[in-house]
């Protein structure tokens, strides 16, 4: 989503003078990206490596922009990508509350089931 988000010339969204709309919004998808890749790892290594691939990903972003219509590299992108990822997983790894929250699982006869069958 993000890299088609990304080839658009024009991404729609509220034009807001006072505030950094587009910051925001890199902040929080990064959040999200960063929360989702420390979720594969099992310790807080995982959540160093989702932090560094998803700083990685947003400089390759920023350089794909680069070769867009209308669109521009920006350092301040960047750093708010890196940003959002490193409180995120740092609220996941730090924060037990967050992490039960994010774990939750809708459906608790299903995972009740699936810890059965991976016990067998």
């Amino acid at each position: 989503m993000i890299f088609l988000a990304s080839s658009r010339s024009r991404i729609a969204g509220p034009h807001l003078e006072s505030v950094p709309v587009d910051k925001v919004g890199h902040f929080l998808v990064y959040g999200l990206l960063g929360t989702l890749l420390c979720r594969i790892g099992r310790d807080w290594r995982a959540g160093l490596w989702a932090v560094l691939a998803a700083s990685a990903y947003g400089v390759s972003d920023e350089f794909h922009q680069s070769f867009v219509p209308g669109r521009s590299v920006e350092v301040a992108d960047w750093m708010a990508d890196t940003l959002g990822a490193a409180l995120a997983v740092s609220a996941y790894w730090g924060w037990a509350g967050y992490r039960r929250a994010l774990e939750w699982t809708i459906w608790p006869r299903a995972a009740a089931a699936d810890a059965a069958v991976a016990r067998h």
